[in-house]
């Protein structure tokens, strides 16, 4: 009896104890998260099972389902509910319905994306993807749109009050269309094309210092370079060059615009570092991985994190709002990163044409014509909208993008094949548990060019350059084709297996940083003949060369590197020659070469670099100043290369000096006569944007921090444009270090909105935990979604 009574006893008061957890657990459900409203549980229409979704410190879901059907469409509605605004202006961009919200004066941003008919070649696309792909943009798009009819009035996103408008449904189309976005901010190099063209003219030697494209500082990962020749034309006057590079430019400046308005336009495509490092060289013997993508900064940014998981997934990292899956990260086997590779996937035709009628090599053909409807309101904060029309035309090789001197010129580019899709690659990846799976993925990618690197958990690195590159009847596409003949006719696609990779390579370590990838020797120049300068590749390859025990630390560090090779070489330049004053003088001696908030050396030499090159490009114009800054000056004053000398200008020496002396009007004009200001922390700072921001009254909101940073667009570190910093050690998932510039949330009224500013900022470790164990105890809060019953 009395045994009985003690187990009924310790029974009880273990009922009481499992009660008051209970209670407690509870009441911290309960508890209101600043800017959230979440219940314990939220009935879902649409849901087969229950899906749990945990949020840790930093607001990222952990979100777990039964079935791939119920994750991506829990991932549709949790994205949603933190970034719903920011996916319809992503849609709204591409689809060339800006000016609905924002009235006129993005218009012509809406007539550009328009005549390249992205609506109609993702609708295609759709179609042309397999039934499991359609499947996953179909749950995702009914997630999103689980989370829009929920909406209250008081719940909906603040943008859309401001606008006076209501998110309409997201559909698949709608997530294709952000890939096709993405396409035209890494892969868009026709004006390229035009610039090759127009400095034809130059004088021959200076010509082969502008397109040569060989240095000293090169990180090329495949082939060798050689003695190659290239020699293809086509007949556009010189004469008339002007008017089309003018076309071009207010072409470019649209495109900029738009893009930077949400946070994806990658200046001359100069867009991110990655880094691969095997076992043999770091500290504990596991391979590390490392990737920060480079784009306009923006509020709220345009990755958006993530760790997702069911039977047949647990993937963590980084995706765009309005796309299933991750796109950047890792999974339980393996991890990978991308960079832009920049390949030449674009190419413009001069056509001639009659009315409506163009010329083609099998005689005359008619142009597609199409007309475009665009809404536009008086004022942002009226929704009065009215249309205006335009026509579109196209030819056999594409949509006509430029019009100069009576000429018309069309464009042929992969991103309008609807054949090609950008998501089922990441799909794949997600799921990859080796190096064949991974190649296997990258098989289907069809979206812009990208270094994808690699690092598994036995040990294993390896790097694929993946993409859609064409192969054309005639040349390689540098220069425009006329639209009457079939020499630029695309003939195929490079071979995947002739893509430039990477598996285990002795050197125990590969770098990319979009430079120029493949030796001169490589048959398939196109892929890399618009790489960026060679600078942060070699900045990078050389630290990790030095380095034969690396560590997470060590990669931190070099992804905040912020020592500058070419304003080093300038600065011991101006010091041999005598080319300053001698305060200046002696604060160039004593410069450590790095470009950080309080370098009074940096904004020196910024300024003049930016004024040399400028005097250099009017003296060889139609030359433009970027190209003559980033490929000449560097070597042309250290070789004293007589040829690039202004006229009139008798030696380095005095062209420095006369730069130097101005710098001092323009720092007073620029920053005050206060000396202290004059400092790299005054013109290098960070700024990101939100569309809204520069409304009076409203605007201010949507403020992100400001404050001083360290790098400059030729160091690792590139201050604002860093999107996200990653690093990871397969094997060692718990401690995968993953951070973006704001934060998780786009409602500034959101705790989540700008909190990892410091740690950005700073390098402070933020990790992204992964195994079950450490998500749940690093859980804040959570909530079940659970499926609402048809009645």
């Amino acid at each position: 009896m009395c045994e009985i009574y003690q187990i009924r006893k310790i029974s009880y008061f273990l009922s009481m104890k499992h009660w008051l957890i209970f209670a407690a657990v509870l009441s911290l459900l309960t508890i209101p998260v600043l800017g959230q409203n979440y219940p314990p549980e939220v009935l879902l229409p649409g849901l087969k099972d229950k899906v749990t979704v945990r949020r840790d410190a930093r607001w990222i879901p952990y979100i777990e389902a039964k079935s791939d059907a119920d994750l991506y469409f829990a991932q549709g509605y949790v994205t949603a509910s933190d970034r719903l605004w920011e996916m319809d202006l992503l849609r709204r961009v591409v689809r060339g319905e800006t000016a609905e919200i924002f009235g006129r004066q993005t218009l012509e941003e809406d007539k550009r994306w328009r005549r390249y008919g992205f609506v109609q070649i993702a609708d295609a696309t759709v179609r042309n993807y397999a039934p499991e792909m359609r499947t996953i943009l179909d749950e995702y798009a009914r997630g999103v749109n689980a989370y829009i009819v929920s909406l209250t009035d008081e719940s909906t996103p603040i943008e859309f009050k401001l606008l006076q408008y209501k998110p309409r449904e997201w559909s698949p189309t709608d997530t294709v269309m952000i890939g096709k976005l993405l396409a035209e901010a890494l892969s868009s190099t026709y004006q390229r094309d035009l610039l090759r063209k127009s400095i034809q003219g130059v004088d021959p030697q200076k010509l082969a210092d502008l397109t040569n494209p060989v240095t000293p500082y090169d990180v090329v990962l495949f082939g060798k370079d050689l003695s190659t020749a290239r020699n293809e034309n086509i007949d556009i006057n010189p004469a008339s060059m002007d008017s089309v590079l003018s076309a071009a430019d207010n072409d470019i400046a649209i495109r900029a615009r738009s893009l930077g308005r949400v946070g994806l336009y990658a200046e001359e495509l100069a867009a991110s570092n990655n880094w691969v490092i095997s076992g043999k060289r770091t500290a504990d013997g596991k391979p590390l991985l490392a990737n920060d993508p480079h784009l306009t900064p923006s509020a709220p940014g345009i990755w958006y994190m993530a760790h997702l998981s069911s039977p047949n997934l647990r993937a963590a990292g980084v995706t765009f709002p309005g796309t299933p899956g991750i796109v950047l990260g890792h999974n339980e086997n393996i991890a990978w990163g991308a960079t832009n590779v920049g390949p030449d996937v674009q190419d413009l035709y001069v056509e001639t044409f009659d009315g409506e009628r163009y010329k083609t090599a099998d005689g005359w053909a008619d142009a597609e014509v199409r007309t475009e409807k665009v809404g536009v309101r008086a004022n942002p904060l009226s929704p009065t909208v009215t249309y205006e029309t335009f026509e579109t035309t196209s030819t056999r090789n594409g949509p006509v993008i430029l019009e100069a001197d009576g000429k018309r010129y069309s464009l042929k580019w992969t991103a309008l094949d609807p054949k090609n899709n950008e998501f089922e690659a990441f799909f794949r990846l997600n799921r990859a548990k080796d190096w064949n799976d991974f190649k296997n993925a990258l098989r289907t990618y069809g979206g812009a060019t990208q270094n994808f690197i690699y690092a598994d958990v036995n040990g294993n690195i390896g790097w694929y350059a993946a993409g859609r590159i064409p192969i054309r009847r005639t040349g390689d596409g540098a220069l425009p084709y006329d639209g009457a003949s079939t020499d630029g006719d695309w003939v195929g696609m490079i071979p995947f297996e002739e893509l430039p990779n990477l598996y285990d390579p002795p050197e125990g370590f590969i770098v990319t940083a979009n430079q120029r990838i493949v030796g001169t020797g490589y048959k398939y120049q196109q892929v890399s003949r618009d790489a960026a300068p060679p600078w942060r590749a070699r900045r990078l390859y050389d630290l990790l060369k030095g380095d034969t025990k690396a560590t997470m630390d060590a990669m931190t560090s070099a992804q905040l590197d912020a020592y500058n090779i070419p304003f080093s070489m300038l600065a011991k330049d101006i010091v041999e020659l005598n080319a300053a004053s001698a305060e200046n003088l002696e604060l160039l001696r004593a410069w450590d070469g790095k470009m950080t908030p309080d370098s009074r050396a940096a904004l020196l030499l910024n300024e003049i670099r930016n004024c040399a090159s400028n005097k250099m490009a009017d003296d060889n114009k139609p030359v433009p100043t970027a190209l003559i800054r980033e490929r000449v000056l560097h070597w042309a004053v250290h070789e004293n290369a007589a040829r690039w000398l202004p006229k009139g200008v008798p030696d380095y020496a005095t062209l420095l000096k006369a730069c130097e002396s101005a710098s001092g009007s323009a720092f007073t004009s620029r920053y005050g006569t206060d000396k202290t200001k004059w400092v790299w922390g005054s013109a290098f700072d960070a700024r990101f944007n939100h569309p809204l921001a520069a409304i009076p009254l409203i605007g201010s909101q949507f403020a992100a921090p400001k404050a001083p940073l360290s790098g400059s667009g030729q160091t690792p570190n590139v201050g604002s444009a860093v999107s996200m910093r990653h690093i990871s050690s397969p094997g060692n998932w718990d401690a995968t270090r993953f951070v973006i510039p704001l934060g998780q949330s786009g409602d500034p009224k959101s705790e989540y909105y700008k909190d990892q500013f410091e740690a950005w900022r700073t390098g402070k470790v933020m990790t992204l935990p992964f195994s079950k164990v450490a998500v749940e105890s690093g859980q804040r809060t959570f909530i079940i979604l659970t499926p609402k019953l048809a009645h």
